[in-house]
């Protein structure tokens, strides 16, 4: 089924008002291992990027108090 332009544009707008995209390139054999792992935790590469970053910040803040 096709989108509607209403809905392409909705959508537009979101991930312009509301996203921030951040490119991240790495070696071939750093992605095969990044996605190996994801898939073992039954993630998406992008969801285990995201809860890597999440919990790297929740700690490196609680070594700072």
């Amino acid at each position: 089924m096709a989108m509607s332009d209403q809905r392409k544009e909705y959508l537009y707008k979101y991930q312009k008002d509301k996203l921030k995209r951040i490119p991240l390139d790495v070696p071939i054999s750093d992605y095969e291992q990044i996605k190996a792992h994801a898939e073992t935790q039954k993630e998406s590469v992008n969801g285990f990027i995201k809860r890597a970053i999440t919990e790297t910040m929740k700690r490196d803040n609680k070594e700072d108090q």
